[in-house]
């Protein structure tokens, strides 16, 4: 396949496998604007950036898909969820588990180091202690990012890394378009995507 062939078969499976609740895809474009202001603000404000993401953008994010999305067997696509969650590409949700451990005990660090080992001067106020929790934040998604890349170089192979990446990075915007709609179809009681509803019957 063509890189962007692939990343459209990215895209499709994360979509009828994980997003078939109309809540979760209400969520995911609470998400997606947030992530979106968080891109803008990163220029301007990054700590402010890196908290709006982790602290609204990705919670809103994981919600849908551990409370939302049914978890039996996927009739519509013939699978079941143990095998949607062996052959996902990124983050499945037990590996979303233990980065979001990782990311909620993370600032500990600044117990162990107040000054990042010498990258920061010494928090006083709580917005410098915001500022440290934000770099901190921000290297664990730098880190998880690049770690799933490069994984996947050796699972799977380079192409499928880079994909990966670039689909996380544009997910926002994809999600946007995908999704946009969802919130009113919540409210008109639509809450599961007719393309899934054989899940539900």
């Amino acid at each position: 396949m063509t890189f962007r062939e692939a990343l459209a078969e990215q895209r499709w499976d994360d979509h009828r496998y994980y997003h078939h609740n109309r809540i979760n895809q209400a969520l995911h474009l609470v998400s997606a604007v947030s992530f979106l202001a968080a891109y803008g603000l990163m220029f301007y404000a990054p700590s402010a950036a890196v908290l709006l993401a982790w602290l609204v953008a990705m919670p809103s994010r994981q919600i849908g898909h551990y409370f939302f999305e049914p978890h039996d067997y996927d009739h519509v696509n013939q699978a079941s969820h143990a095998h949607k969650e062996a052959i996902k590409v990124g983050y499945n949700l037990f590996r979303k588990a233990v980065l979001l451990a990782i990311w909620a005990a993370s600032p500990l660090v600044l117990v162990l180091s107040p000054t990042l080992f010498g990258l920061r001067p010494e928090a006083t106020t709580w917005v410098a202690v915001a500022d440290r929790v934000a770099v901190i934040w921000l290297g664990v998604a730098l880190g998880a990012g690049l770690f799933r890349t490069v994984q996947l170089f050796f699972l799977r192979d380079v192409q499928t890394g880079l994909v990966w990446a670039t689909k996380i990075l544009t997910d926002p915007f994809h999600d946007i378009a995908l999704y946009h709609r969802a919130p009113l179809q919540v409210l008109r009681g639509e809450i599961y995507d007719p393309a899934f509803e054989e899940r539900t019957a």
